[in-house]
């Protein structure tokens, strides 16, 4: 895609973000995030039913549009790192180690159940509406289904009224619970394409996620323990280093136009090392954003410049969800649906759910057993708040083509869409029934 095409699509999403944001501020009064998902999906459906009445052909027209943009690239490329470092800048260190055994087990224990709940379940369902998936494709929805998105809790849960302690669990979950999802979910898919015969060049065409690891054949347990070192144990070690480097150049210099471009340099520089290295780009950036919110903040940096740190870092952060959430309200366009499949996702939704309360009730149990402390209500506030979003539609339109890929597709939408809408705006009820006003913070 040439640039002026890029700016176009560009300046395009921004004035709908704008419009519908306008809409949604004026007349809704949703959360920001929740409300541009609402409008743009009712926009999106709106245009498939008048073309369907009239033969318009308006429909095509933005399905060719949405065809030239990469969801996969312009999520986990050009949007994540930014929007994982804003959020992890306003993350509390000190309270997020407290909580550290507890969070640590739902993200990597609790993934892993809910991976293979979801796929085991999953395999005999699919197999009841007709669908033949194989069940080490099943398995890979589990684990792009199961990490809590960071972008999508965070967007919300700043707009609740949240005890600290819930707070830090839910956003310290879902900040380091997606790069060992995607861990998991390069493993299977790796095992799934030599399975289905796929050759190497064939998975990087068809799979963004695979092709950047060069993943093909069965994976044996010495290479899936390889590539968990390289993708987290070498992501969060680049984090720490360029994020210390970054610190002692801030606390030398007292400009804060330097320093917030500093700030930016510290997340694209992320990224492009650990996309050099194969390993976890997402881990180093949420690294990195705490310790600069934290230390870089008290030791570095003067009142003025904290302060124009944190507003830039916020002003991009509502900005690129602005945009994220209502492409996801649009993907409905392009994923494709039929009388099954709408059944399949309606049903597939409780199979989600269920494996959530084993992922996060397993490791709050082992944390009780331990003497450690979990607030009376956190587990039904920790299952009804792990949402997913845009990570999982990501991860799903990144697979290479298999039998049933259209049913994991539209279940993945349908899921993130329930968890977005239904979960997001009743959460707060749920903090409310379960929680005590009075929980310890």
């Amino acid at each position: 895609m040439d640039a002026t095409a890029l700016l176009n699509i560009a300046a395009v999403l921004l004035a709908f973000a704008a419009f519908f944001g306008w809409i949604n501020t004026r007349y809704l009064k949703l959360p920001m995030t929740i409300g541009l998902v609402l409008i743009s999906l009712f926009a999106s459906i709106s245009v498939v039913a008048l073309d369907a009445l009239f033969g318009w052909g308006y429909a095509e027209v933005a399905r060719s549009a949405l065809s030239t943009i990469d969801f996969h690239d312009s999520l986990m490329i050009g949007m994540l790192h930014l929007l994982l470092f804003a959020g992890a800048l306003h993350t509390d260190l000190d309270n997020l180690l407290r909580f550290k055994y507890h969070i640590l087990l739902m993200a990597t224990l609790g993934v892993i159940i809910s991976t293979a709940v979801i796929g085991f379940i999953t395999y005999y369902l699919v197999a009841a509406f007709g669908f033949h998936i194989p069940l080490i494709w099943c398995m890979v929805f589990g684990s792009l289904i199961s990490p809590t998105d960071p972008v999508a809790v965070l967007s919300i849960i700043r707009t609740l009224d949240v005890p600290k302690n819930l707070q830090t669990k839910i956003s310290g979950e879902s900040l380091f619970n997606d790069g060992i999802g995607v861990v998991v979910f390069l493993a299977l898919v790796g095992i799934a394409v030599g399975d289905t015969g796929h050759g190497a060049a064939e998975a990087a065409s068809n799979g963004g996620a695979v092709a950047a690891h060069g993943a093909a054949g069965a994976f044996n347990p010495g290479a899936i323990a390889e590539l968990l070192f390289q993708e987290v144990v070498i992501g969060v070690l680049i984090g720490l280093v360029l994020g210390y480097v970054t610190f002692l150049a801030m606390r030398s210099i007292d400009d804060y136009v330097v320093e917030v471009i500093m700030s930016l340099a510290l997340v694209m520089g992320i990224y492009a090392l650990c996309s050099y290295v194969h390993a976890s780009g997402p881990l180093g950036v949420v690294v990195a954003g705490l310790f600069i919110g934290n230390h870089g903040t008290r030791f570095a940096m003067s009142r003025v410049t904290e302060q124009h740190l944190e507003k830039f870092w916020e002003l991009i952060d509502e900005i690129l969800n602005a945009v994220l959430f209502l492409l996801i309200g649009f993907e409905i366009l392009v994923i494709p649906f039929t009388g099954n499949l709408v059944l399949l996702l309606l049903l597939i939704i409780p199979v989600v759910l269920t494996g959530r309360i084993l992922a996060v009730s397993l490791p709050t149990a082992l944390i009780r057993s331990r003497g450690g402390y979990v607030e009376k209500g956190a587990v039904p506030v920790l299952i009804w708040g792990g949402l997913r979003g845009g990570i999982s539609v990501a991860l799903a339109l990144s697979l290479p083509e298999f039998d049933g890929k259209s049913a994991v597709l539209a279940m993945t939408y349908g899921v993130v869409i329930f968890s977005i809408v239904v979960q997001g705006l009743t959460v707060q009820r749920v903090i409310a029934k379960f929680v005590q006003p009075d929980a310890p913070d």
